[in-house]
C-alpha cells in the first residue's frame, strides 16, 4: 500500500469517529479492500467498530440472523475453563455423588456477540419508543412508502401534518391513529402500518450469571432473552430466584422451575433500558435418585415435603418400590445418618426435607414367584408363568419348533429348589419320552421356579461348524454343582459323581436320583462303541474306623448292570470308570507296492510278519527284483527328519562362526563360508526315508533269517528287475550306466568321467541295491576297487570335508546328507 492509498484511508476514517451511519457505500467498499490486518489497525486506532463500518448502508435491509449463543460443544477447552471454575459442579450442600444439578443445561453455552436480538415476533401490546422505526405504505388515489422514525422527543413527522406523538402507545394504539390520519386527510387513500427495525436497549446481567456483564439487547427482550444471551447460569446460581430490577427496585422474580417444569412463562417480563437481572447464590438443595422420572439435584423454595420433592423430580417410575425410600441427611452433630420413609402412607409423604439430604427410591425386585424358567438350546429362553399342575410337555411342546437345531433332544435337566431350604436338586429328564407321553410318569411336573436346562449336542454342534460351547453339559451344570459342593455338610454329603471313560460327555455330574449307574451313564449321553461291557471300575472315598479318609475300589459287571440282573446304588462322589475294548478300531495297516501280485494296502494282524503278509498278497511277480526291495518305516523316517534338524541347527551356528572370523588374504574363509552355505542348502533339502536294510529273498525262502514284524505304517516297494549302475557324488558327470558283466568300481567311475577336485577319492563307496553298503577299498572282506558290480548298485563319490576344514561337525552333517541322498538315489535307480 503506497502511501498516498495510506492518506486517502485515513481521510476516510474521520468522519467514521463522529458517525458511522454517514459513511458512503463507496467509502466502506474502498475500506473493505485493506487487507484484514490493517482495517484492525485503523478501527483501534480511531476507535471505531469494525461491525458499524461492515454493516454501514444496510440500514434499510432485512437484520442478519446472527447466532448469539454458541452451544457449549463448540466451545474450545479454553474458553470452557474460562467460563466454568473448578469447584462450579461441586455441591455445597452436601455430598451428591453424580448427580447433577436439574435445569442448568436450559442455558449451556457463551454468547458468541453482542448484537441484539431482532428476530422476535412483535406482539399487539408492544409500547413505542425512541428509535423504533414504522413503516406506512399508502394506497389507493395516492401511492407512497414512508418509513416514519420515532425522534427522541417521542414523535414522528409525518408529511404535509407534522409531527405525532406516539411513544407510550401500543402499537395497536399507533396504528389505528396513523389510518385515521390519513382517512382524514387524504381522500380516497388507505394506509398500512408496520413496525420496521426495533429500538436496543442495554440491560445488565449479574450475580452468578456464566457472563455477567452488560449486554444490548433488542427491546422486546424477556428475561429469558438476556440470560440467554449472556450464557446462562451457574451451578453456583440460583434458577428459582432470579430478580428483576429497575432502579433499585426489586419489580419481579422468575422460577424458572415454573417454566421448565410446567411451562409458565408469565413471569417473564419484558426488559426496559436500564435494567437489572440479578442472579442470587443458590438455595437449599436436596438430591433424589433411583426410581424417580429426572434424577438430579434440586434446589428448594416452597417444598418442605418428601412428596414434593419427589414431584419435582418427575414423580415415581413404574419399577419403583415406594415403601422403601432411604433419606441420607446430615444430623446436628455433622455426622451422616440413614433414615427411611414409605411413600405409600401419608406419614411418609409427608416427612420433612433438609437441605443436603439424599433420597433413594428403591426399586422392585425381579420375578420372585409364580414361574419357571427355560436354559439353553431352547427357541425361546426365558422365564414363563407358572401353574399348579403345569408340566414339561407345556412349556416344550415340539422338539422341532421350540428347541434349537443343536439341542440334544434326548436329555434334558430339572434344577429344582426346596423353597424351605433353598437346597437344590436335580431331576433327570428325558425329554423325547416326556414330549412323546403326555401326562405320564416321563412327563415331570414342574415346580414353582423349576430350571428347565436344554442342553447341545456336540455331535450337532460340531457338524454344522459351530463351536459355542455356552450350552454344553459342563457350562449349563457348572452353577448347579457349585451348589451342591456349597450346601453338603455332615449328614448332607455333596450329591456329585464323577464319570470318566468312553462316554459321550465324560465329566462331573450330579448324582441322580435313582442312584443308578444306568440313569448316570445316560445323564453322561451314553456309552461309546469303544466301551466294554464285561468290566468297569468303581472308586467310592469312605471313612475308615480311625475316621480318615480312604478310597476302595470295585470292579463291578457294566453289562449285568445295565440289564438289571446285578445292583449297584452310587453314592456321594464316587467316581465311575468305563473301560474301553483293548486295541478297539486300532488298525494298522502295511502298503504293498510294486512288484506284487496284488498291491495295495493291507490290514495287520496282532505280531503279524513282513512273510505273511506278502503271503496274502499272493507272493512276488516274475519280474520283481527282490534284492532291491525298499521297506520303509514311519519310525525311522522320524528319526532322521530329527537327525537333520540337529544338524542343520549345528551347520547354522558354524557358518555364523567362519562368518565372525572375517576374511584373510587368501580368500580361504570366503571359500569356507560358501561351502558350508551350499552344505546347509543340502541338509535343508534332504528328505528322510525312513529305509531298513533287508534282504527279502531271505524273508521269503529261508526259514531261519530273523522275521520282521510289522508296524502301522511300514511300506514295501519291490521294484522289477534292473539294468544300470548309477554313479553319483563328487564326479564330473553323474549319471547311471548299462549295468556290463566284467566292469568294476574303477571302470564306471572313469566312465563319469573321474572324480572331481573336491572328491575324497579314499572314503568311494558303493550303496548295493538292497541297501547295504560296501567299502571297496577300507575291507579285506568286500575286496578292492576291482571288485566286479551288480544291476541296481550305486557308487558314491562323497566330498573331501578333511579338505574344507578339520571340524568334526563338517564331516559328521555330510555323513548324514550323503545317506539321504543315496537313499534317494538308490530308489530312484531302481
Amino acid at each position: 500500500m503506497n502511501l498516498k492509498s495510506l492518506l486517502v484511508v485515513l481521510a476516510l476514517m474521520a468522519p467514521l469517529v463522529a458517525k458511522a451511519q454517514d459513511i458512503s457505500q463507496s467509502q466502506i467498499d474502498q475500506f473493505k479492500s485493506l487487507p484484514q490486518s490493517q482495517q484492525q489497525a485503523l478501527a483501534k486506532q480511531y476507535g471505531v467498530d469494525l461491525d458499524d463500518i461492515q454493516s454501514g448502508g444496510q440500514q434499510r435491509q432485512r437484520p442478519r440472523n446472527v447466532q448469539v449463543v454458541e452451544p457449549v460443544s463448540r466451545i474450545s477447552n479454553e474458553e470452557r475453563e474460562e467460563l466454568r471454575p473448578q469447584n462450579e459442579d461441586k455441591d455445597a450442600n452436601g455430598p451428591a455423588g453424580e448427580l447433577k444439578p436439574f435445569g442448568y443445561d436450559l442455558f449451556a453455552g457463551s454468547a458468541t456477540t453482542f448484537a441484539p436480538v431482532t428476530e422476535i415476533p412483535v406482539p399487539s401490546e408492544y409500547t413505542l419508543g425512541p428509535g423504533d422505526v414504522l413503516h406506512v405504505q399508502l394506497w389507493g388515489k395516492e401511492n407512497q412508502q414512508l418509513e416514519l422514525p420515532i425522534g427522541r422527543d417521542g414523535s414522528i413527522s409525518f408529511p404535509q401534518s407534522g409531527p405525532q406523538t406516539l411513544a407510550g402507545l401500543t402499537f395497536t394504539e399507533a396504528r389505528r391513529q396513523l389510518r385515521k390520519l390519513v382517512s382524514e386527510q387524504y381522500i380516497g387513500v388507505q394506509a398500512s402500518v408496520t413496525l420496521g427495525e426495533l429500538r436496543s436497549m442495554r440491560v445488565f446481567v449479574l450475580g452468578e450469571a456464566r457472563n455477567p456483564g452488560s449486554y444490548t439487547v433488542s427491546s422486546l427482550s424477556t428475561i429469558t432473552n438476556a440470560l440467554y444471551v449472556s450464557g446462562g447460569i451457574k451451578r453456583t446460581g440460583s434458577l428459582r430466584t432470579v430478580e428483576h430490577k429497575r432502579n433499585g427496585k426489586v419489580v419481579g422474580q422468575l422460577d424458572l422451575y415454573d417454566l421448565l417444569l410446567k411451562g409458565d412463562s408469565s413471569k417473564d417480563n419484558r426488559l426496559q433500558p436500564g435494567d437489572v437481572i440479578f442472579i442470587p447464590p443458590v438455595g437449599k438443595r436436596a438430591g433424589v435418585e433411583g426410581e424417580v422420572h429426572r434424577p438430579a439435584l434440586y434446589e428448594l423454595k416452597n417444598e418442605s415435603t418428601l412428596q414434593e420433592l419427589i414431584q419435582l423430580a418427575g414423580g415415581l417410575t413404574p419399577q419403583a418400590y415406594p415403601k422403601l425410600t432411604r433419606i441420607e441427611r446430615t444430623n446436628e452433630e455433622y455426622l451422616r445418618i440413614l433414615a427411611e420413609a414409605d411413600l405409600t402412607k401419608p406419614q411418609g409423604q409427608s416427612a420433612r426435607i433438609q437441605s443436603g439430604d439424599r433420597i433413594t427410591v428403591a426399586s422392585v425386585s425381579e420375578i420372585t414367584g409364580q414361574y419357571v424358567e427355560v436354559k439353553g438350546a431352547a427357541t425361546r429362553p426365558g422365564r414363563l408363568a407358572w401353574v399348579p399342575g403345569m408340566r414339561v410337555s407345556s412349556v416344550v411342546r415340539s422338539l422341532d419348533n421350540d428347541l434349537l437345531p443343536v439341542a440334544d433332544k434326548r436329555y434334558a435337566a430339572i434344577v429344582r429348589t426346596d423353597p424351605d431350604t433353598d437346597a437344590v436338586s436335580v431331576i433327570n429328564l428325558r425329554i423325547r419320552d416326556a414330549l412323546s407321553n403326555p401326562g405320564s410318569a416321563d412327563d415331570v411336573r414342574l415346580a414353582e421356579k423349576d430350571q428347565l436346562l436344554i442342553f447341545t449336542d456336540q455331535g450337532k454342534l460340531k457338524a454344522s461348524g459351530g463351536d459355542d460351547n455356552r450350552f454344553s453339559r459342563e457350562s449349563l451344570f457348572a452353577p448347579v454343582l457349585h451348589r451342591l459342593k456349597a450346601q453338603a455338610q455332615p449328614g448332607a454329603p455333596e450329591q456329585t459323581i464323577r464319570i470318566t471313560g468312553p462316554v459321550r460327555y465324560p465329566g462331573e455330574y450330579p448324582l441322580p436320583e435313582s442312584g443308578k449307574v444306568a440313569d448316570a451313564i445316560y445323564v453322561a449321553g451314553g456309552l461309546k462303541d469303544s466301551a466294554s461291557l464285561y468290566t468297569a471300575e468303581l472308586a467310592r472315598f469312605s471313612t475308615g474306623e480311625q475316621g480318615t479318609g480312604q478310597t476302595d475300589i470295585k470292579q463291578i459287571n457294566l453289562q449285568a448292570i445295565l440289564t438289571g440282573e446285578e445292583s449297584i446304588t452310587l453314592q456321594s462322589r464316587d467316581r465311575l470308570l468305563i473301560k474301553s475294548i483293548p486295541q478297539f478300531a486300532a488298525a494298522k495297516t502295511i502298503t504293498l507296492d510294486g512288484e506284487v501280485r496284488y498291491p495295495g494296502q493291507y490290514t495287520l494282524r496282532s505280531d503279524e510278519t513282513l512273510r505273511q503278509v506278502i503271503t496274502r498278497a499272493g507272493g512276488l511277480t516274475d519280474n520283481a527284483f527282490p534284492r532291491g526291495a525298499i521297506f520303509t518305516r514311519e519310525q525311522l523316517r522320524q528319526r532322521e527328519q530329527q537327525r537333520l534338524r540337529e544338524a542343520e541347527e549345528r551347520l547354522q551356528g558354524d557358518l555364523l562362526g567362519v562368518q565372525l572370523e572375517g576374511d584373510n588374504f587368501g580368500g580361504q574363509n570366503a571359500e569356507r563360508t560358501q561351502q558350508v552355505e551350499e552344505l546347509l542348502k543340502d541338509v535343508q533339502s534332504a528328505r528322510p526315508l525312513g529305509r531298513m536294510v533287508i534282504d527279502l529273498a531271505a524273508v521269503l525262502d529261508d526259514e531261519s533269517y530273523q522275521a520282521i514284524r510289522l508296524q502301522d505304517g511300514d511300506t514295501l516297494t519291490v521294484p522289477n528287475m534292473p539294468q544300470s549302475v548309477s554313479v553319483f557324488g563328487e564326479v564330473q558327470f553323474p549319471t547311471s550306466h548299462l549295468h556290463t558283466r566284467g566292469l568294476a568300481v574303477d571302470d564306471y567311475l572313469e566312465r563319469s568321467g573321474g572324480p572331481t577336485r573336491q572328491a575324497d577319492d579314499d572314503r568311494v563307496y558303493v550303496v548295493k541295491a538292497d541297501g547295504s553298503v560296501m567299502l571297496p577299498e577300507k575291507s579285506r572282506w568286500f575286496g578292492g576297487r576291482s571288485q566286479q558290480l551288480q544291476p541296481g548298485d550305486t557308487i558314491i563319490v562323497p566330498i573331501d570335508v578333511d579338505r574344507l576344514n578339520q571340524l568334526e561337525l563338517w564331516t559328521n552333517v555330510s555323513q548324514i546328507v550323503y545317506q539321504m541322498a543315496l537313499g534317494a538315489a538308490v530308489v530312484g535307480n531302481l
